[in-house]
């Protein structure tokens, strides 16, 4: 669980709630059906119409790894292959398929097939790298989904004010009606402002964050499998793959694959 990420979220609805309450504005009149409809169903169409099919559906996936973090852990897979390596520097490459088939992690299972396989070194590297591009790719674009979302939503808000501007306009002769399309009109701007900057533009970052965790353990298990095949000593992958066990940031030794 992404500790950071629930506190965030709860921070910040409780700090516009919150400070709603302290001025005295009734929760009541920030809950605007009418608004949450326009601001919210109008993005949703936009990001529809913008977005491929495919990459709507990670994104929605995508939510899973923001609040329960990325399921890769560098220092337990670092730890699992290098007990590999011991495995099979005693008994052989072949006596890893017992192990193989309790490996959760499909990419690393595949790659220990194709590894006890006999698959040539290159072509291996060639084929878990362009893996690790195309997932590299899909995270970037369910990303980019929840970033065009935080950039819909205050346009959409103020189509929605002005809607409730118009509203107000026509019924200038009938006060009774008048306080209901002035909520509207603001109520449809927070709730743009308010989705974009505390709850989509951050989503998006946050699986952009992830995707360089995951890249960078997966980048990791393509040296630590590569490693096996080549017998080198359990020791020197253990030493090899500390690199890993660290991000680096944007621009660092470990975001080759993360650019972009």
């Amino acid at each position: 669980m992404d500790i950071t990420s629930i506190i965030g979220f709860i921070l910040g609805m409780a700090a516009v709630f919150g400070g709603a309450i302290l001025e005295g504005l009734p929760i009541s009149a920030i809950v605007q059906p009418t608004a949450f409809i326009i601001v919210f169903g109008g993005a949703v169409g936009a990001i529809m119409l913008q977005s491929p099919q495919g990459d709507l559906i990670n994104a929605v996936k995508g939510l899973t790894t923001i609040f329960l973090g990325v399921k890769e852990k560098p220092g337990q897979v670092s730890e699992m292959l290098v007990n590999l390596a011991l495995k099979a520097r005693k008994e052989g490459l072949l006596a890893l398929q017992s192990e193989i088939t309790q490996i959760e992690d499909p990419f690393l299972k595949k790659g220990l097939e194709l590894m006890t396989d006999g698959t040539d070194p290159q072509l291996l590297r060639d084929l878990l790298e362009t893996e690790l591009s195309h997932f590299e790719e899909e995270v970037t674009n369910a990303g980019k989904v929840w970033e065009g979302f935080g950039a819909y939503t205050p346009t959409v808000g103020i189509i929605g004010a002005v809607l409730g501007l118009i509203h107000v306009m026509q019924n200038l002769n009938d006060p009774s009606k008048l306080g209901g399309g002035i909520a509207v009109a603001f109520v449809a701007t927070v709730y743009g402002v308010a989705g974009a900057n505390l709850m989509f533009i951050p989503f998006g970052g946050k699986l952009k964050g992830n995707r360089r965790t995951t890249i960078n353990t997966r980048a990791m298990m393509i040296e630590g499998i590569l490693s096996i095949q080549a017998g080198e000593s359990p020791n020197f992958i253990a030493e090899k793959l500390k690199v890993f066990h660290h991000d680096h940031g944007p621009g660092g030794h470990n975001d080759k694959h993360a650019e972009g």
